[in-house]
């Protein structure tokens, strides 16, 4: 049978520089046009397909790629996702209501607490491995929900409301309902993360990332500073979560420390495994699918849960390192099948 992945592959290899930019400028265009497809087979029961494309396609792809950096990189499980995100989004609503400032002018402000989150977090709890690291991630995430609950100063239980929309860009407006606008500005930060994941990969610190992965050990006696490096993808992966905060609570106008669940941890980290931990593209697919297909089918009602975990269940027996895996990875199972 033919891999159409392994085919787009061996095109991109083969393709001199001219071809490669011609190939990733038509792709971009394409996807640039999805907006325009409302109306067809896409269209979901309830909200619109456009409004689905921003949140929760666009918003989940970027989370994915960042938390892929922290779990499909440097294989350092993170239960607790969701609470730099919830950082991002809390400096947008804080600064957003309480200062003039504006959606670009705070983005990097929320990546900079996010960052700076994930490295408080990271010094303590990287020390540990495996499911201890879990834990401690996961009540990180728990402690970020319950202040933002219970402090009255940042809107406790009723959340923030009246967060401003980004300021206008070129003659186009942000309002609540431009939601093409939106889905563009979203489309170039995951150029951007892309660019930025497969810029590290290729050097020191991406090598670094792969040997903590395959064997932590090993690479600590090759000479790796394994705890830095670790401490590198922790707080990178918690500024691509920061990012996507921001640009949230940006295109919501509302937040609560209800949007900040444990269950937007789990389903974050469902996208990456179900796309293929490590590989971009298997995580954009997973994001997209997860984020796609429970709004498609929400004319089951409540069934529409039975059916997404039948399909969870269904794909993780078929394909348990994912729909499009490591290439490293399929490589070593089949030397082990044919050992």
């Amino acid at each position: 049978m033919i891999n159409l992945r392994d085919l787009g592959a061996d095109l991109w290899e083969r393709s001199n520089k001219f071809t490669r930019i011609l190939i990733a400028v038509t792709t971009v265009a394409l996807f640039a046009t999805l907006p325009f497809l409302g109306g067809t087979f896409l269209n979901t029961p309830v909200a619109e397909y456009e409004s689905v494309l921003v949140f929760p396609i666009a918003i989940f792809v970027i989370m994915a790629l960042g938390l892929n950096i922290v779990i499909g990189k440097s294989g350092l499980l993170d239960l607790g996702y969701v609470a730099f995100f919830a950082i991002g989004a809390y400096t947008m609503g804080l600064l957003g209501t309480k200062t003039g400032l504006n959606t670009w002018e705070i983005l990097p402000i929320g990546i900079a607490m996010a960052m700076l989150a994930g490295l408080v977090l990271g010094v303590p709890a990287l020390r540990l491995r495996g499911d201890y690291l879990a834990i401690i991630t996961l009540g990180f995430g728990e402690i970020v929900r319950i202040t933002a609950l219970n402090i009255n100063a940042i809107g406790g239980a009723n959340g923030i409301i009246g967060i401003p929309t980004p300021p206008t860009i070129f003659g186009l407006e942000y309002t609540f309902d431009n939601h093409r606008l939106y889905f563009w500005t979203f489309l170039i930060i995951i150029l951007l993360t892309i660019w930025m994941i497969r810029r590290l990969s290729a050097r020191r610190g991406g090598r670094a990332w792969e040997s903590i992965r395959q064997d932590e050990d090993a690479a600590e006696l090759m000479g790796v500073p394994t705890f830095r490096y670790k401490i590198w993808a922790f707080v990178l992966g918690a500024s691509v979560g920061g990012a996507a905060g921001v640009l949230y609570a940006s295109k919501t106008l509302f937040i609560s420390p209800d949007n900040f669940t444990l269950q937007v941890s789990i389903l974050i980290l469902a996208c990456v495994i179900f796309g293929g931990m490590g590989n971009i593209w298997g995580v954009i697919l997973g994001a997209v699918v997860l984020g796609y297909l429970p709004d498609r089918i929400r004319f089951l009602s409540d069934a529409r849960l039975l059916v997404f975990g039948l399909v969870l269940v269904l794909m993780m027996n078929l394909r348990p390192d994912g729909v499009l895996p490591r290439k490293k990875r399929e490589k070593a199972l089949i030397k082990k099948e044919i050992k």
